[in-house]
């Protein structure tokens, strides 16, 4: 089936109020919980869109469901990969923003090895399973900030990426695709930002 990922932001001081192997278990513990209304079978789906929870937890995170995605990682997989293919064809500045942000989230970058995960905050123990994105919020400011000057720089690259990245078959293969998701992770990224949350993205 392939490496899903959901992608959630949450108070990091309600989160720290438990030693740091036991931080992911509450923020899953949490989401699972039924008096969230998050797994009614009743309820509406929701696509680029947040969910925000019901019952006791309610203030302390909320979910973000992608377009188009089915909770899967390959779209985010592919447009890191789309844009190792176009970013030696782009302005510098442009480049320099976009490497920041897509390292700060879903791309592993040229040497494969960019990690994503604060394992400071979360243990690197390995009962902390299925913890794919890592963002305190301190990081996800620099993050959102990161965006919101490259946001309107995205156009300047759709020759590039439509000569050296598109794929009309693959996912993630054409510019608008490619735009709409970076789109979808500024308005994640706002959101915690405006609320002084972190970022965390879980596999499970």
């Amino acid at each position: 089936m392939g490496l899903d990922i959901t992608v959630m932001i949450a108070d990091w001081s309600w989160l720290g109020e438990v030693p740091p192997r036991e931080r992911l278990p509450r923020l899953r513990n949490a989401w699972y919980a039924d008096e969230t209304g998050l797994w009614d079978h009743d309820a509406p789906a929701v696509e680029g869109d947040w969910e925000w929870p019901r019952g006791p937890n309610s203030a302390f995170f909320a979910v973000y469901e992608f377009l188009h995605t089915c909770g899967s990682f390959k779209a985010h997989f592919w447009a890191g990969q789309r844009w190792e293919s176009m970013r030696d064809h782009v302005d510098p500045l442009v480049r320099a923003e976009l490497d920041t942000l897509l390292l700060g989230l879903i791309w592993v970058g040229l040497d494969g090895e960019a990690q994503q995960t604060d394992t400071d905050f979360f243990s690197d123990d390995p009962s902390v399973y299925g913890l794919l994105l890592a963002q305190p919020p301190d990081g996800v400011w620099k993050l959102a900030a990161t965006w919101e000057r490259v946001r309107p720089r995205l156009e300047r690259m759709q020759g590039a990426f439509t000569e050296h990245a598109a794929d009309p078959e693959g996912w993630v293969g054409n510019f608008d695709a490619f735009t709409d998701l970076l789109a979808e992770w500024g308005h994640v990224l706002t959101e915690a930002a405006r609320r002084g949350w972190g970022l965390v993205g879980l596999s499970e």
